[in-house]
């Protein structure tokens, strides 16, 4: 899914709502979360995950054409962990499945 298909999900199923508006609430979502992790902060949604910053640390790398060795500087990345109730969805509740079976014996 892309930006505007989400928008335009949220638009039809909030009727009430104006696309601009629904268009401004998802951008602004995305620039907060965007400034949160450019400040370094760690943001959490509860039930779906969290995203955060990890650095990585300077390194020699390789051109992949020539086979030269390249210095690769220090750079931070955005990180994304699964939460639990999103883990359990992709995998159909089969998550905590095994604590049921041990009960039943």
């Amino acid at each position: 899914m892309i930006k505007s298909e989400l928008i335009q999900r949220i638009a039809d199923e909030n009727p009430h709502l104006f696309q601009r508006d629904v268009e401004r609430i998802v951008s602004t979502i995305f620039d907060e979360i965007a400034g949160a992790l450019s400040r370094g902060d760690r943001v959490e949604l509860r039930g779906f995950g969290a995203f955060s910053v990890k650095s990585r640390d300077a390194r020699m790398g390789r051109n992949p054409r020539t086979g030269e060795a390249v210095h690769v500087p220090e750079k931070r990345v955005p990180f994304f962990k699964t939460g639990k109730e999103l883990r359990e969805r992709l995998n159909g509740g089969r998550a905590g499945d095994e604590d049921e079976d041990d009960d039943e014996m």
